[in-house]
């Protein structure tokens, strides 16, 4: 069943690194269960009580999406869930070479429409700047996904060498793994 868009209350396990990601439980249309990512009203990342990592919380907010990119702008922080889900199951998937465009997680997942040129690259700097979630947005698919979420070897946020190549076409190279419902 696809993600209810509009205001919602979420219920699943967060992770932290590289952004905050809530991963919903598994059902019949996501078998692996469904990647929410997560993030503040504006251009701002979600700051997240580090104490919630690796547990199930629910969190409310305004749910946004295109295509298989989720995302919950918050309305305040995450609580503790009543029910205890079991952790988000992680698959090592190789290193691949990956050709697309850093984006940010927001405008991708539907906050604004997607764009091309300055404006566009601009608008995602800004973004990536508020710590939104970095996404790479591939031109062929990636294990059957066509976006990643991106981060380092040791689960840091986008690495500022990055910066001059948001909203440009790229080739990346590195490891990725499965995180449940998404790519990483």
């Amino acid at each position: 069943m696809p993600l209810p868009l509009g205001e919602t209350a979420l219920t699943g396990v967060l992770t932290l690194a590289p952004y905050p990601v809530l991963h919903l439980p598994p059902d019949a249309a996501a078998p692996r269960g469904r990647a929410v990512l997560l993030a503040d009203d504006g251009k701002r990342g979600a700051v997240i009580d580090p104490a919630f990592d690796g547990r199930t919380v629910t969190a409310d907010g305004f749910a946004l999406a295109r295509g298989e990119i989720d995302m919950l702008v918050l309305a305040g922080p995450p609580r503790p869930a009543a029910a205890v889900l079991p952790g988000v199951a992680t698959e090592r998937l190789g290193r691949w070479r990956i050709t697309g465009e850093i984006c940010d997680g927001k405008c991708a997942a539907g906050g604004m429409r997607p764009g091309t040129g300055l404006g566009h690259r601009a608008c995602a700097v800004l973004c990536l700047d508020g710590e939104l979630p970095a996404v790479f947005v591939a031109t062929a698919p990636v294990a059957g996904h066509a976006f990643l979420l991106l981060g380092s070897a040791d689960g840091a946020r986008l690495s500022p060498s990055l910066r001059d190549h948001i909203g440009l076409r790229v080739t990346l190279e590195g490891a990725v793994e499965r995180r449940g419902g998404m790519l990483v």
